[in-house]
């Protein structure tokens, strides 16, 4: 039986999506080229185990068969477009989903993308790739889009129902289509001039997050080293009720969505010419966090008389955020290795990460969060999920330095 969508990449954007669609009626197909990666998984995905059972009960199916994209009314492609190593978002993964889809693209279907991508990427990139493998005009033949995920992994107060949903369409009609398909899903539907508006907004909430979470970095160690508490002053900086929006540090920024540069165009060598030098800057304090962290771990040890050499380090909580053990750019990889490179002796505990590896070799993961705590020489809160007993840890803890200011006050040391 022919499904009204197809949602193409399984990973953090496609599941929520496909959940979304199914829970509102949609008859939804998933697609990956890869039969494994077609299987929706709970390992370091967006979805519970429970939320996987709900969605496979509701008639979600997945598929590995490209002839399945030619028989639905919308296809939307959420294939990852990860940062490489010069800071350039890879489309490789978009462009391949073009490909296929465009090799199975009928008249009147509404092709969105929702994966992060440089302003201009819908019309200069993406529209190419569908109008030469299909032979159908964007626009005329077909609707194109694009609608930036806003996925918030973890967050229990904004969900996919009441998050508003930014839609930027080729054409008006285009626009209008792809607002159909989502006002079924949202309480509410914005839409953008077009494609280049709705590109550049996900843009600027992106950058906005990492501009100011890497001020509330320098500003913890420019309290740290003038003895003021930052967290004090996080809290009555907060009352303000205008001109202000409470960020935190942390011990680096994590997270599928990195600082983007327009000035690192990964396709047809374009550039603005000049670089976001505020998002550079940012890309710079946050990256220097992890390495402020290990400065303070062997500086805390120090003082009570200990060498980071053969150290007994906990690490807490290992994802990008808390409640989820999504690990996508988490700080903690770095951070361990690190300690390892000092010699440090290290355990873990996350309780929705199960396994992980740090240089190819597994971390060994304590089963009592609250003894390892007590054995270790130093216990290292990385990420407080609502699991965690923050002041029953800090009282079994010997030595806790606490990222995130999550600890009550006076029980730990703070970033």
């Amino acid at each position: 039986m022919p499904a009204d969508l197809a949602v193409i990449g399984l990973g953090h954007l496609g599941l929520p999506l496909a959940q979304a669609a199914t829970t509102a009626g949609i008859s939804t197909i998933g697609y990956d080229p890869d039969p494994h990666a077609a299987a929706p998984s709970v390992a370091d995905g967006p979805l519970s185990a429970t939320e996987i059972r709900r969605l496979l009960a509701g008639g979600f199916r997945t598929t590995a068969d490209p002839a399945a994209l030619g028989k639905v009314r919308t296809a939307v492609i959420c294939t990852p477009t990860p940062l490489g190593e010069d800071r350039a978002v890879d489309l490789t993964g978009v462009a391949d989903a073009a490909r296929t889809l465009a090799a199975q693209l009928r008249p009147h279907t509404t092709v969105i993308l929702e994966s992060t991508a440089y302003p201009g990427t819908t019309e200069e990139f993406l529209r190419p790739l569908l109008e030469a493998g299909s032979g159908l005009t964007a626009g005329r033949d077909f609707h194109l889009a694009c609608s930036p995920h806003r996925h918030d992994p973890g967050n229990r107060t904004y969900r996919y129902g009441n998050t508003p949903k930014v839609i930027g369409g080729l054409t008006p009609a285009c626009t209008e289509a792809a607002a159909a398909f989502y006002g079924r899903l949202t309480d509410k539907v914005v839409r953008a001039r077009g494609p280049r508006e709705a590109e550049t907004a996900k843009v600027l909430e992106t950058n906005y997050r990492h501009v100011n979470i890497a001020l509330l970095n320098e500003m913890a160690v420019f309290c740290h080293d003038i003895g003021v508490d930052l967290w004090d002053v996080i809290r009555c900086a907060e009352t303000k009720p205008f001109g202000f929006q409470a960020f935190r540090p942390g011990p680096g920024v994590g997270g599928h969505s990195g600082a983007i540069d327009p000035n690192c165009l990964s396709y047809k060598g374009r550039s603005p010419g000049y670089p976001l030098r505020m998002v550079e800057l940012a890309q710079e304090v946050n990256g220097r966090m992890p390495r402020y962290v290990i400065q303070r771990c062997a500086t805390l040890l120090n003082e009570h008389g200990k060498s980071a050499r053969g150290a007994r380090v906990l690490l807490l909580g290992v994802s990008y955020r808390p409640d989820t053990g999504d690990q996508e750019g988490s700080p903690a990889r770095e951070i361990a290795t690190r300690l390892m490179a000092l010699g440090a002796q290290l355990t873990y505990h996350d309780p929705y990460v199960p396994r992980w590896n740090v240089r190819g070799r597994p971390v060994p993961r304590a089963d009592s969060p609250y003894e390892a705590a007590a054995d270790a020489d130093l216990t290292l809160l990385l990420q407080p999920h609502r699991t965690y007993d923050l002041q029953g840890l800090a009282a079994k803890a010997q030595l806790l330095l606490d990222t995130r200011g999550a600890t009550p006050t006076g029980t730990a040391h703070r970033l």
